[in-house]
């Protein structure tokens, strides 16, 4: 049987754990000296509180390669054929933690370790793909190839409400921030090539939403897409940029969850993000 494999980067819609039976990995979350576990220890609801109410900048860290193992051990037999999906490998160790975990278990688990170059519910799509070529019969080194060939289809889109979580996280310098702080502009950021750029900014949030639609469009024009919409503690942003994507495109189907505790750590609060995926 195949076992379809991701972690805590990737914003799996609730109700798609059960549908195409994905498990996830979960990554660690540090507020100081205090860890917690991500959704066993730490919801997205205890993250926000936390944040609010602890001076401390969060971190996370990758699952470590032990942890990868004991989870392969804990969930799966010897027969099943795993197929791991990761974050990005250009900006998490977590996909180097299931490479050394698959090696360590060589000869005992089948497990093939996949890098989708992206996050958030980019991955999240993948798997959904994964589960549903296995369901049609296809062998693991199939559904690899078409993943490949879906990797640099998948487009992730944010903007951001503040430069201040992407300055302390290092993705942004100290100047900059500062000045679209003074500014009051909304940075524009795109997953590409397993990498953050930021890539524009604008004055409002409704001109940022505009932004990045416009920027979507631009990558897949009229295609039939698969359209998932991401929060960071910003419900109403989130919608708003929902209902303009089913404005704006040939939607397959649209989904619509919080973002990832990872990469809101980096982005900030307030944070929205729009992700398009080739409908088969």
């Amino acid at each position: 049987m195949l076992r379809i494999v991701t972690d805590g980067a990737a914003d799996v819609p609730a109700a798609w754990e059960k549908e195409y039976d994905i498990s996830i990995v979960p990554i660690n979350i540090h507020f100081g000296e205090k860890t917690f576990i991500q959704f066993e220890e730490m919801d997205f609801a205890s993250f926000y509180r936390e944040v609010s109410a602890n001076k401390t900048f969060p971190k996370t860290s990758q699952p470590s390669p032990h942890q990868f193992a004991e989870f392969y051990k804990k969930n799966f037999s010897k027969d099943d054929d795993i197929l791991s999906i990761h974050v990005t490998s250009k900006l998490s160790g977590t996909y180097a933690s299931c490479v050394s975990a698959a090696e360590e278990l060589k000869g005992e688990y089948k497990i093939v370790p996949f890098d989708s170059a992206g996050g958030s519910m980019g991955i999240a799509f993948m798997c959904r793909t994964a589960r549903q070529l296995a369901n049609a019969g296809k062998s693991v080194d199939e559904i690899v190839k078409r993943l490949e060939e879906l990797r640099p289809q998948t487009h992730v889109i944010l903007t951001l409400d503040t430069l201040e979580y992407a300055r302390r996280s290092g993705r942004v310098g100290t100047l900059s921030a500062a000045l679209a702080s003074i500014l009051n502009v909304k940075p524009i950021a795109r997953l590409q090539d397993g990498l953050v750029h930021m890539v524009d900014k604008v004055r409002t949030r409704k001109n940022a939403i505009a932004r990045v639609i416009e920027m979507g469009k631009a990558e897949v024009g009229n295609a039939p897409v698969h359209v998932g919409v991401v929060h960071a503690n910003d419900e109403q942003s989130g919608k708003m940029l929902m209902e303009e994507a089913r404005k704006n495109f040939n939607v397959k189907d649209i989904e619509f969850s919080d973002l990832t505790i990872s990469l809101a750590i980096n982005f900030g609060p307030g944070t929205v993000g729009l992700i398009l995926y080739p409908a088969e």
